[in-house]
């Protein structure tokens, strides 16, 4: 593997055992691997970030895997100012737009990393199972190196994710049912072998994630937001975030972590109920029912980790359903011009939820995953639904 100088391979969250760069799966454990490095060989200042382009998360390339990426110039994602919101809930509002991504979602940044994984282990075939913007993403990236690429997502999934994964060369495998259905047809219904993509058995895709926190504190010159609210799904974004401020505040680039908000549909809300009873971990979410199909895993993966980071960062976690969501998602288009998913418009509703948490003066960044184009029909069939 043609592996950056300050890569250092990858370690069992649970444990801590060292594993060699080209394992996937879990640990022997049963936990996730996370890539590690040596931050002391980074010789990281503001001075020479600033004379880097503003333009892909590959800036901060000495802290990734891959010393030749797979990219599509995925990141450096803008910070908008969402005034008008934040005058609503009482605090400086920013939204985190990750839905400039190539292919509209925070997920090209893992993708970036896992499709570079996949060229070096020489894998022909890559697959996982998505509710429906990874599928879209992988085959993307899948394409740039000439790979085949099989995304399996539940039916419900949005018709542009679909339409797109096809355009993109990927092999669309459509499971009727939910996210547990299309996860379990990976291993039933694709019949050769084929190198996983799936978060956290892939351990790279998290690690995409936490460009996002570096971007944020240097858009912010090098200071941290109060808060930063996350939707969380699989738990990679929530995981991946807490690194990467974590990796700054190691580097001394910042001197502390934002509070971190894990937001949920209140009718798939694994994370967020572990967290307000205490418990370490979460418990499989039965019958599953939101709007916000990217948001609907009823037993995520990297579950552990993001109960952890709520931890470490003294966060806080909210529920909140899906009229409230959808509503916070068309707020955001109207005034601030930002097309907002409806995974961003569950953590925009989750600052109004929890504005009694906040200080007058706090800025709280949210973090948008998704352009809203993906779902336009569920937004716009929202309006309809109050006479627009």
């Amino acid at each position: 593997m043609q592996l950056s100088d300050a890569f250092s391979g990858l370690v069992c969250t649970d444990t801590g055992t060292e594993y060699d760069a080209s394992t996937t799966g879990p640990s022997d454990a049963e936990a996730p691997l996370d890539p590690v490095y040596d931050l002391d060989s980074v010789e990281w200042d503001a001075e020479t970030l600033d004379g880097r382009r503003f333009d892909t998360m590959w800036r901060y390339r000495e802290l990734l895997p891959f010393s030749d990426p797979v990219t599509a110039n995925e990141g450096a994602t803008p910070l908008v100012a969402a005034d008008e919101l934040g005058d609503e809930a009482g605090v400086e509002l920013l939204v985190k737009d990750e839905g400039r991504n190539p292919t509209g979602t925070f997920l090209d940044r893992g993708f970036s990393l896992a499709l570079t994984a996949a060229r070096e282990a020489d894998a022909e075939v890559v697959a996982h199972a998505s509710p429906g913007n990874g599928a879209q993403s992988a085959a993307s990236y899948a394409g740039l190196i000439d790979v085949r690429s099989y995304g399996f997502v539940p039916s419900r999934s949005p018709f542009p994710n679909k339409a797109m994964v096809n355009v993109h060369g990927g092999q669309m495998k459509v499971v009727g049912g939910r996210y547990p259905n299309a996860l379990a047809a990976v291993d039933d219904k694709l019949a050769t072998d084929w190198y996983t993509l799936q978060e956290f058995d892939n351990p790279f895709r998290h690690d995409g994630a936490k460009t996002i926190a570096y971007e944020i504190a240097e858009q912010l010159d090098w200071g941290v937001p109060d808060w930063v609210v996350v939707p969380v799904a699989t738990g990679e974004l929530l995981a991946g975030v807490h690194k990467g401020f974590g990796d700054l505040v190691e580097l001394g680039l910042v001197d502390e972590t934002p509070r971190l908000v894990a937001a949920q549909p209140a009718g798939c809300a694994p994370i967020s109920t572990a967290w307000e009873s205490g418990a370490d971990d979460h418990e499989l979410w039965n019958q599953p029912d939101t709007i916000v199909g990217e948001l609907e895993i009823p037993d995520p993966a990297g579950g552990s980790m993001a109960l952890a980071a709520l931890d470490e960062t003294d966060g806080l976690a909210a529920a909140v359903n899906d009229d409230d969501a959808l509503e916070s998602a068309v707020k955001a288009a109207q005034t601030a011009g930002i097309e907002v998913g409806p995974a961003g418009g569950v953590a925009l509703a989750a600052v109004w939820d929890l504005a009694d948490e906040f200080d007058s003066d706090d800025t709280v960044v949210v973090v948008n995953t998704e352009s809203g184009t993906k779902n336009a029909d569920i937004l716009r069939s929202h309006l309809m639904g109050q006479g627009v």
